[in-house]
């Protein structure tokens, strides 16, 4: 099977990381394992004033803190994953790796914010529900 984990770094991905140990199924050798994390994008003002090198740089070592810890765990459990990070909406940018890369399962931690914070801000969770065409398994 080929899984996708979208994590932030917060704890709710580490309840998901603890909910998929308890779980062989999910967690095995066996299966395609992608990590994948959004960052918000930087407003265009400062993107332009630092230049592209800087941002990119900026990127790269904010997800890099994100996902080197969810890559140390799966090879503690024998699992050699893929990588992979983008700027911008993240329930839009999650969707759309879920659907175009062929994947046979999104696995996400779930904020669980209130409805009116979800009609405020909206909701990564709910974002991704309404766009992804994959199975989804949502751990709160």
């Amino acid at each position: 099977m080929k899984i996708l984990l979208a994590v932030d770094g917060s704890a709710y991905s580490k309840k998901m990381l603890a909910y998929l140990s308890t779980h062989e199924a999910l967690l095995s050798p066996q299966h395609d394992y992608t990590i994948f994390t959004v960052q918000p994008a930087l407003p265009p003002r400062a993107r332009a004033a630092v230049g592209k090198e800087v941002v990119q740089t900026y990127y790269a070592e904010e997800c890099e803190k994100i996902l080197a810890p969810v890559a140390k765990f799966l090879n503690r459990h024998g699992i050699d994953p893929k990588s992979s990070w983008k700027a911008g909406h993240a329930g839009e940018l999650i969707a759309k790796l879920a659907d175009e890369g062929g994947f046979d399962l999104l696995v996400m931690g779930s904020h669980g914010h209130s409805a009116l914070a979800n009609l405020v801000m909206g909701s990564v969770t709910t974002q991704v529900l309404a766009h992804c065409k994959v199975p989804v398994l949502l751990v709160r």
